[in-house]
C-alpha cells in the first residue's frame, strides 16, 4: 500500500486552507494533513516533521510568506514548496522562483494547476504555469541587467506592489501589520533605490512593468 503523503498547508484565512484540503483531498484521499496560520507556526512545523510538500500563501500578517520560503528552503533545500497566492503572478511569481519555490499558482485557478503543481514537486521538479511560462519568456528579453525593482528586499518589493496598487502608508501598514512609520521608511528607501520622487512615478512604473493592473 502506497505510503500517505504528508502536505502542510500555510495560510492565515481557515476557509482557504479547508478549501485547498478539499481540492487535495479529491487527488489524495489518504493524505496526511498539517495546518499552520503564521511565519512561526509554518516555520516550527515545517522545519519539525517530514513533509512531502508545503503549500504557501505569500501574504500574511506580520513575516510574509517570502520570508518563510527563504528560511524553509535554507534550512530544509529539498523540501517542496509551492507558494499560492491570489496576488497577480506578474507581481510574485519570478520572485519566488528565484528563492526557490516549486511552483506559484493563484488560488483563483487552484484545482488542476494545484494538482499539477503537487504531482511535480513530489518528483523535486518545477511546475510553470502556461501564463508564468509567457511572463518569464518575456523578462529573458529585457536587459540582463534587469528592472530597478529587481534590487528590492523581498518586503521593499511587497511594500512597493501595495503603494503602486494605490494603497496609502495607512492602509498599506494595516495589510501588513505594520506601523504607519515602519512603512514609510520603507516607502523612502524604495523610492532611493528605484530612483523615483513620489508615489505617482512608482505607480507608473509599477504598470509600465506590469507589475499591476492598470485597472487598478
Amino acid at each position: 500500500m502506497a505510503k500517505p503523503i504528508r502536505i502542510l498547508l500555510v495560510d492565515d484565512h481557515f476557509i482557504v486552507r479547508q478549501g485547498l484540503k478539499a481540492i487535495l483531498v479529491e487527488q489524495y484521499p489518504t493524505a496526511l494533513f498539517g495546518e499552520a496560520s503564521s511565519a512561526a507556526e509554518a516555520l516550527d512545523l515545517g522545519l519539525k516533521h517530514p513533509w512531502d510538500v508545503v503549500l504557501l500563501d505569500v501574504s500574511m500578517p506580520g513575516r510574509g510568506g517570502m520570508d518563510v520560503l527563504k528560511d524553509l528552503r535554507q534550512q530544509a533545500p529539498k523540501l517542496p514548496i509551492i507558494v499560492v497566492s491570489m496576488l497577480p503572478e506578474e507581481q510574485f511569481a519570478l520572485r519566488v522562483l528565484k528563492l526557490g519555490a516549486n511552483s506559484y499558482i493563484r488560488k483563483d485557478s487552484a484545482g488542476e494547476e494545484l494538482i499539477k503543481g503537487v504531482e511535480a514537486a513530489l518528483k523535486q521538479a518545477k511546475y510553470i504555469t502556461p501564463s508564468i511560462a509567457g511572463y518569464l519568456a518575456v523578462h529573458l528579453e529585457r536587459d540582463q541587467e534587469g528592472p530597478s525593482h529587481e534590487a528590492l528586499s523581498n518586503r521593499e518589493y511587497q511594500v512597493m506592489c501595495l503603494l503602486a496598487s494605490g494603497q496609502t502608508v495607512k492602509e498599506a501598514a494595516n495589510d501588513l501589520c505594520l506601523s504607519v512609520k515602519t512603512i514609510s521608511t520603507y516607502r523612502s528607501r524604495i523610492l532611493q533605490k528605484m530612483n523615483l520622487k513620489n508615489n505617482s512615478q512608482l505607480m507608473h512604473y509599477a504598470m509600465r512593468h506590469k507589475l499591476v493592473n492598470s485597472e487598478s
